[in-house]
């Protein structure tokens, strides 16, 4: 069921990751995502019990069909989201896969390469924050589990809002707040404590990237706080969806 909201949402809670902040958390992100690139798509399917592909879809299904359509994937990683989207924008639509972490779009890159699929979606290399495209250029922005990453969400919002299209829309998956208490303290439990033991087994890596996971999850807006930014940023509609108890929300932003 979509939710939907006015400009009254409280803003989140939430504590913040003294640790990671500013370039510095920036560079440290993207060193954690170099060294577990190899092996990110296992761990996504291992970590979420596999419910990452179902969720993916959903947010796909949230961009409507249309022939010749533009889409751009933020922190498109892999490519699974950018793969999702191709068929929706018709038979001469274009989707930008856009990642800052090379190591994570080389991946991409191979999978769309497999699948035939290199004339119709474009990888690039890039910073959510200063988007280098023109203003109105896209129907539709996708983030799947990228947003949480990024420095500074109000200017990364801000951009997109200026890339779309009037009438454009912006569907963002993120994880966010479970919405019972019993589910919370489950979460958090896997998060905190098998999560990081089972991420670093299976990605045989030494840095703190399942560590950092969980603990920018707990900072992160919960679902009306990031309502509340994507208001800010100038969205005039904006309305989300909980899926597996709150786990992750897809938010969807009208321009």
């Amino acid at each position: 069921m979509l939710r939907s909201t006015d400009n009254s949402a409280a803003t989140p809670d939430g504590q913040a990751i003294s640790q990671w902040s500013g370039e510095a958390r920036e560079q440290a992100v993207q060193k954690m995502f170099t060294a577990i690139a190899r092996y990110y798509d296992l761990n996504n399917s291992l970590l979420s019990l596999g419910l990452h592909h179902r969720w993916k879809k959903i947010t796909a299904a949230s961009v409507p069909v249309m022939e010749g359509g533009r889409a751009l994937d933020l922190g498109a990683g892999t490519g699974d989201l950018a793969l999702l989207l191709n068929p929706r924008l018709g038979p001469t639509g274009q989707v930008a896969a856009l990642d800052l972490n090379m190591a994570m779009l080389r991946q991409g890159i191979q999978k769309i390469a497999t699948r035939g699929l290199s004339s119709r979606i474009t990888c690039l290399q890039g910073n959510a924050e200063h988007l280098n495209f023109h203003q109105d250029s896209f129907d539709a922005v996708t983030a799947g589990f990228c947003i949480r990453n990024v420095g500074n969400i109000s200017q990364a919002f801000s951009e997109i809002r200026r890339v779309l299209k009037p009438g454009g829309r912006f569907v963002c998956l993120e994880f966010s707040q479970p919405v019972s208490r019993w589910l919370r303290r489950v979460y958090d439990w896997y998060s905190f404590h098998l999560l990081p033991t089972i991420g670093t087994l299976v990605a045989r890596d030494g840095t703190d990237v399942y560590q950092y996971l969980p603990a920018s999850i707990r900072a992160f807006p919960n679902q009306e706080g990031l309502v509340a930014l994507l208001h800010k940023a100038g969205f005039q509609h904006v309305e989300y969806r909980n899926l597996t108890g709150g786990i992750v929300a897809i938010h969807i932003a009208i321009k």
